[in-house]
């Protein structure tokens, strides 16, 4: 059974930074694309960026330049630097990877970007 937990998540100022993470088990992670997916409340779900096995990564536009997606193969973690938050960013932030055929959700850390 694949797990995936994040943490990370909080209240920050506009400009802020915040480093999300996501702890996996369960799985070969090593082989995985990892992908960070956000929901805005009334908003659908977004992915926001993935990074492969091989360690090629790709952003949404919007957050290109801010955000950098990460990997630790040793500890099956994958990370999100966020950084020169916006009141846009602000969402709940879902790890996410398709694995032997199953999509695998973590249940999300909540990111809050107000002054």
């Amino acid at each position: 059974q694949v797990r995936l937990v994040e943490s990370g998540g909080g209240l920050v100022q506009p400009g802020g930074s915040l480093r999300l993470s996501c702890v996996a088990s369960g799985m070969n992670f090593g082989i995985s694309t990892m992908k960070w997916y956000r929901q805005a409340p009334g908003k659908e779900r977004e992915m926001v960026a993935f990074i492969n096995s091989r360690g090629a990564t790709n952003y949404t536009e919007s957050v290109k330049g801010r955000f950098t997606i990460s990997r630790n193969n040793a500890w099956m973690t994958v990370h999100l630097q966020m950084n020169d938050l916006k009141p846009e960013d602000a969402a709940v932030y879902y790890c996410n990877t398709n694995y032997r055929g199953n999509v695998w959700w973590g249940k999300g850390t909540l990111v809050t970007v107000s002054s």
